[in-house]
């Protein structure tokens, strides 16, 4: 095992994450390039070393810039890499309200399988301790396919993944917090491939002027940009705001409107406990 952080917030607590890696014979780490995921892994790779296997799966409503920094992660870092492709399930084409659920299932039944082709125990996850508490159907398949997620079963928070992150120099650290395209959908709405990267497009761009902390909601043919609340009236003002109206039109948009109320977790889940997407 390698020399201990320095210095952290919670030692005792990192400790105990070693020593949990410590008792797995290896591991398959599903990688998504997040915070969460990319911490789990460093700390995996760090005690388990060449018994650790990163795949991340690649399907229509992931970016392809979340699948390339994890690609450039693992190879910078010299970690086992493997990239699965996955199209879009049938059940999940109107955007139903156990959308997650249903993704979470088909997703980490091909992890489990592709892990026991490669001779690997057990299949891990990033939910954090934070997690626990927020509307998050996902976890139910988690439970049933028995992923295990080492931040959550060390209650190891959000926060402290940053921390611990920080700590050990990963480019993470002060990653915004994201999610998949199906979240900027409404729900029960029929998803369509050409407006996942109509999405994807338009918050890349929103992220090169400097607002990474933001969501495009797709209502069809109007764009609803959620924004840090702070952030709102210098962005209004912003001296590219004719260019983002131009680009947002030339990718299909008619209306391009800001959200008052701000980027708020989960904004169309207004029946459920929020989640954070």
């Amino acid at each position: 095992m390698e020399e201990k952080l320095e210095v952290m917030i919670n030692p005792e607590k990192y400790d105990m994450l070693l020593h949990w890696f410590e008792r797995l014979q290896n591991a398959v780490v599903a990688f998504s390039g997040g915070v969460d995921s990319t911490f789990v892994l460093a700390t995996a790779h760090q005690v388990l070393g060449e018994k650790v296997l990163a795949i991340t799966v690649k399907t229509p409503y992931i970016p392809d810039w979340e699948v390339d920094e994890a690609i450039a992660y693992c190879k910078k870092n010299g970690v086992r890499h493997q990239v699965l492709h996955a199209g879009i399930l049938p059940e999940i084409l109107n955007n139903p309200e156990n959308r997650c659920y249903l993704c979470k299932k088909y997703v980490f039944s091909l992890l489990n399988a592709e892990a026991r082709k490669n001779g690997f125990n057990v299949v891990l996850d990033g939910t954090n301790f934070d997690d626990s508490g927020v509307y998050r159907p996902g976890l139910a398949a988690l439970r049933e396919l028995e992923i295990r997620s080492p931040l959550l079963e060390n209650g190891i928070t959000k926060k402290e993944v940053r921390e611990f992150s920080r700590k050990l120099g990963l480019p993470t650290a002060d990653k915004p917090s994201y999610a998949c395209l199906l979240t900027r959908l409404p729900y029960n709405y029929q998803v369509n491939k050409d407006e996942l990267i109509r999405i994807e497009k338009a918050e890349r761009y929103l992220a090169s002027k400097g607002y990474g902390t933001s969501r495009v909601r797709n209502h069809g043919t109007i764009a609803r940009i959620e924004l840090q609340k702070e952030r709102i009236t210098e962005f209004m003002n912003s001296p590219f705001m004719r260019e983002m109206i131009e680009y947002l039109h030339m990718l299909g948009y008619e209306y391009i409107t800001v959200d008052l109320e701000g980027y708020r977790s989960g904004s169309f889940d207004t029946n459920f406990t929020q989640t954070k997407v």
